[in-house]
């Protein structure tokens, strides 16, 4: 496995100076660095994957969509700007010598329309899966996201997120787990895990606060040996958010220190996660 961190941990808003980060992150001794396409376009790219590479550091890209692009949409419009956006997006994470790009992409943030969920769902698979030639051309994956009810209500699970990859058509369209939303939304985590199998591209990992994993009260040891189970042996990348005040926390609802000191977060991460998933 390899083992990254989401530059957020650090981040006042998404167009921050990732330098600093980048440096953080391998001196602390991760194999790489999540960055959010929300703040980074082509335009940047050439710049960060140099920057990355002098450092020793492999890539990984997440991004998120907003309500003027929607897949689920039955307006073709909205579905094609909602392609538009993640093809970019796909551009770009292959410019940042990346090959994974995750997120909250079968449906915007925010968006509910419950009595309608199947049918949305069946339009963020068709609209997902015309992305498969660019993504092949790219050679990168991209991870639907199951994120909790507060978000979305298209794919609060796994099961949820795999129906519509596997709906897709496309190999090159699996899921994300993260522990944070499983630990809300998945009476049993680990069965999750077993369920997206060999369609689970990608994990993300913080305790049931987004603060450091080990510190609350998640069953880590339990995912990981359900990712021995499958044989998945990709990333495991700490995504925490824990410092109140920025941009970004109001994004991600974080009203209070979560950690006294980020960076020791991003270490004591590290740390932990080498013993329960190495």
């Amino acid at each position: 496995m390899k083992f990254g961190i989401h530059a957020g941990l650090w981040m006042r808003s998404w167009s921050d100076d990732l330098a600093p980060i980048l440096r953080t992150a391998a001196d602390i001794g991760f194999d790489g660095v999540e960055l959010s396409l929300l703040g980074i376009g082509l335009d940047r790219a050439a710049d960060l994957r140099r920057q990355a590479q002098a450092l020793g550091l492999e890539l990984t890209c997440s991004t998120g969509l907003a309500a003027d692009a929607d897949p689920t949409s039955d307006d073709p419009a909205m579905r094609a700007r909602a392609e538009a956006v993640l093809a970019e997006a796909i551009a770009t994470t292959q410019a940042l010598g990346a090959r994974s790009l995750a997120g909250v992409v079968a449906a915007p943030w925010g968006v509910f329309e419950p009595a309608r969920k199947a049918d949305r769902a069946a339009r963020a698979a068709e609209t997902l899966g015309r992305l498969d030639g660019r993504l092949r051309d790219g050679g990168v994956r991209l991870g639907i996201e199951a994120i909790n009810r507060f978000e979305t209500d298209l794919t609060n699970t796994a099961a949820e997120a795999v129906a519509i990859a596997e709906a897709t058509g496309s190999a090159q369209i699996g899921v994300l787990l993260d522990t944070f939303h499983m630990n809300v939304e998945e009476k049993d985590p680990p069965a999750a895990i077993a369920t997206a199998g060999e369609r689970l591209y990608h994990f993300h990992v913080s305790d049931n606060d987004r603060g450091v994993p080990g510190s609350g009260r998640y069953d880590f040891a339990a995912s990981a040996a359900a990712l021995r189970a499958i044989g998945y042996d990709g990333w495991v990348t700490a995504e925490m958010f824990v410092v109140p005040g920025h941009s970004t926390s109001a994004d991600l609802n974080i009203w209070r220190a979560i950690e006294a000191d980020p960076t020791e977060a991003a270490r004591a991460a590290l740390s932990f996660m080498k013993r329960v998933f190495a």
